[in-house]
């Protein structure tokens, strides 16, 4: 039987059977430092002293006076020890402003898949930032230039408990990265923060800034019937759910645009990209109803205006994600409120999640491959991404957000402790576009072979929570080099953890990755737990 349980309710039957989880003595938990800015038109950007926490499942965690792991009879020992986590292990760092995360990391002399998720903390380090876009805009800066077919380096939102679960059973909560969600409704071992008795999906609204590699790219918003963080289970947890797995989402390759992002096109993936993207409402404040997404970029001191989708795709000259357009390319999403809903949990506050990952289900086939990109069906294989690109890694940089207007410009936007009048070029805007008041290149449009007008994820296909459980610390991070990768092929391609293994109309690996082992959710979905 399908149901949606609130996140009130869900904690009252989790917590019923649920003690104490400790914070541990033996590794210190010691988020990466990380700047980011807020920005406002009358004061340019001010330095947030901010940091990044990764995902509660990369940390260690085990019997309270032992090392041994968290289990008994009846699965994970609510009873547990969390330590701190092994960033440099994790495949994370940070410099700066910048942070750098990478698929593998080397560990003697053998490429293991690290595969990193972290949340942006606020600067008291205890909760989330509760980044609030409505009527605003988010800018930042990526080199995406050896993300191959297959990876996915991703920049989002999601409507996570700002602290992350935290109560007298979880002390821990955001500080170590508890509380998970997405419009993908994943199920996992925890559910905000606490042992996942009832087998619940995780599922809030997900506003996908950034989806992408080198060849594709992809902005979708999903939004969800309830605020905040919801657990499903059934039917609730599908596609005509609790939420819109599939998205309304604007991928330029899939509008028409094939040649405007890759390697040396309108859009150099072989460069640093600056992405913004702004929320537009309907009465121009950061209280109304969002009516538009609007993107564009910058490279080499030039504005590039967002991709214009072809005549081909059934949506000549659209270039935002609007709700006709979405009533259009993605009906359910509608009925879940659309672009309106979207926009509530923007004016609320959602917490910016960045990750690096790849698709051992499905080959991230439904960002880059068919009608969606230019890479072949099989090239996402994570085998073949070993084997052939180990040291794949992704960089953002300079997040900026705050008022439309004051995060970009073609001299970099001042920066100051106290409030300052920026001295930089500001953009003008419009409600089809954001544009610069400097050189902004036009986009043509290139027929496709062939066009769909979904550019969406598959139902099936989840972030992964994580790959590997740590172990208890033996020695110190492996320090990671360009290497030869020796791992070999397996004999058949394996699921990751949390990934799809098993249900009705589903094709891809049946087997899961060691330890992991295939439980089915229901008729449809089987899951690698």
């Amino acid at each position: 039987m399908a149901s949606i349980i609130s996140l009130s309710a869900a904690a009252a039957a989790l917590f019923t059977s649920v003690a104490a989880q400790k914070i541990g003595t033996q590794v210190p938990e010691a988020p990466p430092a990380l700047t980011t800015y807020k920005c406002t038109t009358a004061g340019g950007c001010v330095q947030q002293a901010s940091s990044v926490v990764i995902d509660w499942n990369y940390h260690w965690f085990h019997e309270d006076g032992g090392v041994a792991a968290c289990n008994n009879a009846n699965g994970l020992d609510p009873s547990c020890v969390i330590e701190g986590a092994n960033y440099a292990s994790a495949g994370v760092a940070t410099s700066g402003d910048a942070l750098t995360l990478h698929q593998y990391v080397l560990n003697n002399g053998t490429y293991q898949n690290a595969s990193p998720r972290v949340y942006l903390l606020a600067p008291d380090g205890q909760n989330y930032d509760m980044i609030k876009l409505l009527g605003q805009e988010i800018s930042y800066d990526v080199d995406a230039s050896t993300l191959v077919c297959g990876e996915n380096g991703a920049l989002y939102l999601s409507e996570m408990d700002a602290t992350g679960g935290r109560t007298a059973a979880n002390p821990g909560g955001a500080a170590y990265g508890a509380g998970y969600c997405d419009a993908q409704c994943p199920v996992g071992d925890w559910f905000n923060g606490t042992v996942n008795t009832g087998g619940l999906g995780s599922c809030c609204n997900e506003m996908d800034l950034w989806e992408a590699n080198g060849r594709a790219t992809a902005l979708t918003p999903h939004p969800c019937s309830v605020n905040s963080i919801g657990g499903c289970t059934g039917s609730a947890c599908g596609s005509t759910g609790y939420c819109d797995k599939n998205g309304c989402g604007f991928n330029p390759y899939a509008l028409g645009q094939q040649g405007y992002y890759g390697p040396g096109l309108t859009v150099d993936t072989k460069k640093k990209i600056t992405v913004t993207t702004s929320f537009h409402t309907s009465d121009g404040t950061s209280t109304g109803t969002l009516t538009e997404i609007t993107r564009q970029y910058i490279q080499d001191g030039v504005v590039i205006a967002n991709a214009v989708a072809g005549s081909s795709s059934g949506f000549p000259g659209q270039n935002s994600l609007t709700d006709p357009y979405c009533s259009a390319s993605d009906s359910f999403g509608q009925t879940l409120g659309g672009l309106k809903t979207m926009g509530e949990a923007l004016g609320r506050g959602m917490v910016l999640v960045l990750s690096i990952w790849n698709d051992a289900g499905g080959y991230m086939t439904w960002l880059d491959s068919g009608n969606s990109g230019p890479c072949s069906a099989t090239e996402g294989n994570p085998s073949l991404i070993i084997q052939q690109n180990p040291t794949t890694y992704v960089v953002f940089s300079n997040i900026r957000y705050g008022d439309i207007g004051s995060t970009w410009s073609i001299s970099k936007p001042p920066v100051s402790s106290k409030s300052s009048t920026s001295t930089s070029v500001k953009p003008t805007t419009t409600s089809s576009q954001i544009l610069g008041s400097t050189t902004v290149v036009p986009t043509t449009t290139t027929k496709p072979t062939t066009v769909s007008t979904s550019t969406s994820k598959p139902t099936t296909t989840t972030k992964p929570t994580t790959t590997t459980k740590p172990a208890p610390p033996t020695t110190k991070s492996t320090t990671t080099t360009k290497s030869s990768a020796t791992t070999t092929k397996p004999s058949q391609p394996t699921a990751t953890h949390y990934g799809q293994c098993g249900g009705k109309g589903y094709s891809g690996p049946t087997v899961c990755a060691s330890p992991w082992t295939c439980k089915v959710s229901n008729d449809y979905y089987s899951q690698c737990l």
